[in-house]
């Protein structure tokens, strides 16, 4: 585990305890990070930015519920992270769907706009969707090297696992994701350091 690790865990341990300054810092070094998870999968600046507080609200809430033994500080937000963020996806889809009765009683032609509009968010939500099908290790990995920015090695580094078990993960992971939405699994071979495709429909 590194060091980082270690603090953030402590923070975070701390917030379970009601600790407002340990709070600030674990907000203040994690942030960028978890905002960077949820507008990748809202695609929206605007509802990033309110999912992100409501992540920070449901940290607090929740923290003392955080096991340091069962993953690190930063796993732990993110997969909280994800979660808030589906869950807006969802809350969105499904009032794109009210807007599709709308368009279908009163937009007329205009109907056809509506439903473009609708099939290019479900598509989003497939990928969405995919994830939930990995497991813990593979979105984790995909996580910190696709929504996170870091190479490879970084990963690695974070994990405190070796640099062919990071790439097997994400390999094997994209290879499900990629089934899971009916795509083309990737051909034999690593992958190259940042080349975590994951298609952005949004």
């Amino acid at each position: 585990m590194t060091q980082e690790s270690i603090e953030l865990s402590a923070l975070l341990q701390r917030c379970g305890h009601s600790d407002a300054e340990a709070f600030a810092e674990l907000y203040n070094r994690t942030r960028t990070r978890v905002f960077g998870l949820v507008l990748r999968v809202l695609q929206d600046s605007g509802f990033a930015e309110e999912t992100t507080q409501e992540v920070y609200l449901q940290t607090w809430r929740t923290a003392a519920s955080f096991d340091p033994s069962r993953g690190s500080a930063v796993t732990w937000l993110m997969t909280l992270a994800h979660r808030r963020a589906v869950d807006r996806v969802r809350a969105e889809q499904a009032h794109t769907q009210r807007e599709i009765a709308y368009g279908a009683r009163i937009l007329g032609h205009d109907y056809d706009q509506v439903i473009e509009e609708v099939e290019r968010k479900l598509d989003h939500q497939a990928v969405v969707v995919g994830l939930r099908t990995l497991t813990d290790t593979q979105r984790e990995a995909i996580s910190l090297a696709y929504y996170d920015g870091r190479t490879y090695a970084e990963v690695a580094r974070h994990l405190d696992i070796g640099l062919p078990t990071v790439k097997s993960r994400i390999r094997d992971g994209l290879t499900k994701l990629k089934k899971s939405m009916g795509a083309p699994a990737p051909l034999g071979g690593p992958i190259r350091e940042r080349a975590v495709h994951i298609p952005q429909r949004m």
